[in-house]
């Protein structure tokens, strides 16, 4: 160990004399000959010095204990202290003990790490450690002192209940450092009344109470000195809040309150005293508010704000070599630190620390960090750290900023072990430098955390202005539609300013709506567009996540306002689940739908995250996964990316493999209560088919179609399930009927599956949810209208077995294949077809409905059932094949039945007309289109519905 400067060892020259006046002379011989430590001691720390000045019994008795070369002491605190107190029965008294308590413990911190007997390490492990145990042993002598006067307070059941303390900041770490302040979070568990005291006390206010007197006890200035500056400022509002709040106040303040400083300051948190249910209850509910269960972006921009008003501070108080609020110090380096434990915690039990130390090393283990920069880091932390206790132990005062004068300059240099200042400064700019570089890796800088968005964009939302000046500032900026936007925006912030939003929600809004602005200017209708984006805005105003994912990345808002700029039903779908946000993180996969054939795969994977046993959640995944899939399809769509037919396919091919995954669960559901007939214990097959019709059936299903269900089962219906419950066979398959008609229809928070229509079954609403095949057969051939056989031409089964198709195709093939007079049929499909018109057809002589105006969809649906229902008797082997109207309209041509003029001009205007009425759909707009429209495919279709179903046949 070095010797002292000359300039230092006569000021520790001055203090021993100093201390030899005071002392008296039994307690200059309890001091050892050897006067190097204690005059080294002397000339660092004027703490040191001026501390056995003042009690110069101390430092004789902690040579006589050995304290001074002890390095581990902190499992001697409490009983000492316990000890002291015990018999102190004033208040005087009690503030004297723990004062003097603390000078003595803090004496023998100091003395180790500044004469090079501790690491820093030891030193604010052993802070903290003294900090907890005179807090706790402060509020239990108070408590008792309370308890003697207004009695116990207790829960509903009588049970006596404690002030839980929660230790925040360094304190709550576990690396308090030497001269800091206490950051404290006073809570209770519940509400109710004081028993057994001369007077009676609502809980609150008992611990209110406890709450002053333990602040006064600590904080308040004696002779002594403090114990500890108490700092409550972190409880929820503030200084407006009340002193203590119960576990429910508690909890209720960060849902709805909670801001991402506070989530910051909780990282560190921690329940003081004895482990306690009520202790572990605080922290359990404190713990979802810290860490969330998702990927958690928004707390690089919050400790990134942070950072910038510590940098403002700064500045304002002018702070020079600041090496805790300076770049590169030690608030900078925990930033690194929290901004992996606040983004990735919820994820990583393994960053869920407090200990700052530990938390890097768990960033190593986990590949958050490289093990090169974790190891610089570590030691960067150390050395910050143990300048920072330096500078604190000279004289018990709370700073951070390097010393301006020559001796405490000396000071830091020979505590630290440097040859000088200038070698001493080199390796804190070396170490800031440091720090300040992976911290600008990690976080950002705060200049760089601008939005890039034109700062007349902020101060047209943030200015509050009538409707009108708001209008005309809007068209400065060449903003089309500026009236109607500026009355949509002003609807819409006094809706946002209503919402119970919080400070977070406020400020992600705030940064939201001026990038959303910026690229409403580039949209030809921008206020038909915000009116779209005004319901999920509100939807996920309460949602700081959602917001934040918005804000933080721009090509998701680019993406969003694409795709509801072109697209009506996904603004819809986004608004009613908002969880398909997420998907516009990664444009490659959104624009690229899943390929046909692996929509059952996809699903099957997408449900092994939900347990089989979760009935529930497997019905909310299956919603969530179609309307992930529904909106890849609807990008690839709008992108161009997808033809019509196309689309029709996706969208049909997703149903299949939804119709699939439900009739598996629903099977698997009933026949675990009920077993299964006895014929599919045989054979292990179910015996069971589902029969898609209209658009299902014709593959040609649009974004909002339902789906038109038939449900059949086989023809071995005798007898009784084999299972646990045994029940009638017909009844099986109708309570599994029932089953799956309750998975597609429950409204679970994602919505319904798919709206179902059963009434294209056997006798419609009035016959049963599931028919035998036989029942199906007979009820076709002997009951059925020429109407249910036309939409039997459009019918294909959707799921079931082999065995289930053959018979399906069979009984269709049959059923279609029956000689018609041909006049006859003529006249039930044109009645058939008037009675729809006069119930279905929308709009006026202007207007032409795509659906069932003359030469419409209707009419050529109908022209393709007409020729199959007139020829397929004829022609078994091939009109009856298939059940979408293009390949019927190319079977026909084969079978000589339809000229290839005839079927290429039906193909071509079905197809304009599809295309047209998709785009509307796609829009939001009705099916009503100007009379003008497709003129040349009208006429087509009328003539050849002329020639068709309106001239006697030859």
């Amino acid at each position: 160990m070095t010797m002292l400067p000359p300039e230092l060892q006569a000021q520790a020259e001055r203090q021993w004399q100093r201390y030899q006046a005071a002392a008296t002379p039994e307690q200059l011989g309890g001091l050892p000959t050897d006067k190097h430590d204690l005059l080294r001691a002397f000339g660092l720390s004027d703490f040191i010095a001026e501390s056995c000045i003042r009690y110069p019994e101390l430092l004789p008795q902690l040579h006589a204990s050995g304290e001074l070369e002890q390095t581990e002491r902190r499992a001697t605190y409490q009983p000492a202290l316990a000890a002291l107190l015990a018999d102190v029965g004033e208040e005087e008294a009690f503030k004297r003990a723990l004062r003097r308590f603390r000078c003595r413990h803090m004496l023998v911190i100091a003395w180790r790490e500044l004469l090079g007997r501790a690491e820093v390490e030891e030193s604010f492990h052993h802070l903290s450690a003294l900090a907890e145990v005179l807090i706790c042993g402060a509020e239990q002598w108070l408590h008792a002192r309370l308890c003697a006067e207004f009695g116990v307070p207790v829960d509903a059941e009588g049970q006596p209940l404690r002030l839980q303390i929660l230790g925040m900041g360094k304190l709550g770490g576990g690396e308090l450092n030497f001269s800091s302040d206490i950051d404290l979070i006073f809570s209770f568990r519940e509400n109710g009344q004081t028993r057994g005291g001369r007077r009676t006390l609502e809980n609150q206010a008992f611990f209110i109470r406890l709450g002053q007197q333990l602040i006064n006890a600590l904080h308040q200035p004696t002779v002594d000195g403090q114990v500890f500056r108490v700092d409550m400022r972190l409880r929820p509002f503030g200084e407006a809040g009340p002193l203590v709040v119960s576990f429910a106040a508690l909890e209720d303040y960060y849902q709805q309150h909670g801001r991402n400083w506070e989530r910051y300051a909780m990282v560190k948190a921690r329940v003081l005293g004895p482990a306690s249910a009520d202790g572990q209850a605080l922290a359990q509910l404190l713990h979802p508010f810290v860490y969330r269960r998702y990927v958690d972006f928004s707390a690089i921009d919050a400790l990134r704000k942070m950072k910038g008003m510590i940098e403002a501070e700064v500045r304002r108080k002018g702070l020079r070599d600041n090496i805790k609020l300076g770049a590169g110090g030690i608030r900078e380096l925990e930033f690194i630190v929290q901004v992996y434990q606040l983004i990735r915690g919820g994820r990583e039990p393994g960053l869920q620390v407090r200990h700052l130390p530990e938390a890097l090393a768990a960033l190593g283990s986990l590949g958050g960090l490289p093990s090169g920069t974790v190891a610089r880091l570590q030691q960067a932390y150390r050395f910050l750290r143990r300048v920072e206790n330096v500078l604190q132990e000279i004289g018990d005062q709370q700073t951070q900023t390097l010393p301006g004068n020559e001796r405490d300059r000396l000071r830091l240099v020979a505590a630290l072990g440097f040859a000088d200042w200038t070698a001493f400064y080199q390796a804190l700019q070396q170490t800031q430098t440091l720090v300040h570089h992976e911290f600008r890796v990690v976080v950002g800088e705060s200049e760089e955390a601008g939005s890039g968005v034109a700062q007349v964009w902020q101060d047209i939302w943030q200015t509050p202005l009538e409707q009108a000046e708001l209008a005309a500032w809007l068209e400065e900026q060449s903003m089309a539609q500026a009236p109607a936007l500026a009355e949509a925006l002003l609807r819409f912030r006094q809706e946002s300013q209503r919402r119970q939003m919080g400070p977070q929600g406020r400020e992600a809004l705030g940064r939201l709506m001026p990038a959303l602005l910026a690229e409403l200017v580039t949209q030809p209708q921008p206020a038909a567009l915000f009116e779209r984006l005004q319901r999920l805005l509100g939807q996920i105003a309460t949602r700081t996540a959602y917001l934040q994912l918005l804000v933080e990345n721009p090509g998701a808002l680019g993406q969003l306002l694409r795709l509801c700029a072109a697209n009506a039903l996904i603004a819809q779908q986004l608004a009613r689940y908002p969880l398909l946000l997420d998907e516009l993180l990664d444009p490659a996969q959104l624009y690229h739908p899943t390929p046909l054939q692996e929509y059952r795969d996809e699903l099957r994977q997408y449900l092994l995250r939900v347990p089989e046993e979760d009935v529930e959640q497997q019905m909310e995944a299956l919603r969530q996964f179609k309307q992930i899939q529904l909106l890849k399809i609807s990008a690839a769509d709008i992108a161009g990316a997808l033809p019509l037919m196309q689309v029709s396919d996706h969208l049909t091919w997703l149903a299949e493999a939804i119709i699939e995954e439900v009739v598996n669960q629903a099977w698997s559901q009933v026949s675990a209560r009920y077993g299964v007939p006895p014929h599919c214990a045989r054979s292990g097959e179910r015996g069971f088919a589902v029969i898609g019709y209209g658009k299902l059936g014709g593959i040609e299903l649009g974004y909002g179609s339902d789906l038109d269900l038939v449900f059949l089962h086989g023809d071995e219906v005798e007898g009784l399930t084999e299972g646990a419950r045994p029940i009638d066979v017909r009844q099986f398959y109708g309570r599994l009927a029932q089953r799956i008609l309750h998975l597609f229809s429950a409204r679970t928070p994602s919505g319904q599956l798919y709206e179902v229509d059963m009434r294209l079954r056997p006798s419609g609403e009035a016959g049963l949810l599931v028919s035998s095949l036989a029942a199906y057969e007979r009820y076709l051939l002997q009951e059925a209208w020429t109407w249910e056989h036309q939409a039997l031409v459009r019918a294909r089964l959707v799921q079931g077995e082999p065995a289930m198709a053959a018979a399906f195709q069979r009984i269709r093939s049959k059923v279609l294949s029956q000689p018609r007079e041909r006049s006859a049929l003529q006249a039930e499909v044109r009645e058939m077809r008037a009675k729809m018109r006069t119930h279905l057809l929308r709009g006026s002589a202007e207007q032409f409905d795509l659906k069932q105006g003359a030469g419409g969809m209707a009419d050529i649906e109908f022209m393709a059932q007409f020729l199959v229902l007139a020829h397929a008797a004829e022609h078994a082997d091939t009109l009856p094949r298939w059940s979408d109207n293009v390949r019927i309209f190319e079977a026909c041509v084969a079978a000589g039945v339809l000229a290839p003029a005839a079927a290429a001009g039906l193909t071509a205007a079905y197809l304009a007309i599809r295309d047209l009425s998709h785009r509307c759909s796609l829009s939001g707009e009705s099916r009503l289109v100007g009379a003008e429209q497709l003129l040349a495919e009208r006429a087509r279709v009328t003539a050849l519905w002329q020639q068709l179903l309106e001239t006697a046949p030859a």
